[in-house]
């Protein structure tokens, strides 16, 4: 008997619920962090859990291709809208990071953004992320992480032990995610850590953006 391999979560609720307010986020800042993180790209490019395709437009021409992957069916299709307008060739698939549709070393540079929270295994992911780039290649990471304050990493902790990860499909606000880059293999090359309010400080507010070196 055959296992099929599942190339999708579906999300439907947080599916439609993320859509809207990632571009209320980007209409209130976050798009100029996108953008920086993309800054100097070049060459072929992953980018995993994709999402809605915000970053798309935000690729430099110096990119000869990106493959976006992101397993919720209803963002995927968000993300092929995006991607008819980018000014780089972007190719959307499914797939999981714990099992990406692509070669040993094949990619120059991986993107990931607001990823990490909500891997299952972020080890495993950033182990496979690892895989796909070429000896010396560049992860690109933009993530809310752990906040380093004990009054706010509590509330992280608590929020993190309610529903809210089955709500928002798996999100985690409390980890560590450059801990996990680094354990990963990676060696992190810099990082800006910065607070995005958005009006009102909360658990999400805690954010890094940073590259790591394979």
């Amino acid at each position: 008997m055959t296992v099929p391999v599942t190339t999708e979560i579906s999300h439907p609720l947080f599916a439609r619920f993320y859509t809207w307010f990632s571009q209320v986020l980007d209409r209130r800042g976050l798009a100029g962090q996108r953008e920086a993180l993309l800054a100097g790209l070049s060459g072929r490019v992953i980018e995993v859990g994709a999402g809605n395709g915000l970053n798309f437009r935000h690729y430099p021409p110096s990119v000869t291709g990106v493959l976006a992957v992101e397993p919720e069916p209803r963002l995927r299709a968000a993300a092929r809208r995006a991607a008819e307008a980018a000014p780089a060739r972007i190719d959307v698939e499914g797939g999981l990071a714990e099992r990406l549709p692509a070669a040993d070393g094949g990619f120059d540079s991986a993107v990931v953004t607001f990823v990490l929270c909500s891997l299952p295994d972020p080890g495993a992911g950033l182990r496979e992320i690892r895989r796909v780039l070429a000896p010396g290649g560049r992860l690109r990471f933009l993530e809310h992480v752990r906040a380093g304050s004990p009054g706010w990493a509590r509330a992280q902790d608590l929020m993190d032990a309610t529903v809210w990860p089955r709500l928002t499909g798996g999100c985690h606000t409390g980890r560590d995610s450059v801990a996990a880059i680094e354990a990963a293999g990676f060696t992190v090359e810099a990082l800006d850590r910065f607070v995005f309010a958005c009006g009102v400080r909360n658990p999400i507010s805690f954010c890094v953006r940073g590259v790591a070196r394979r």
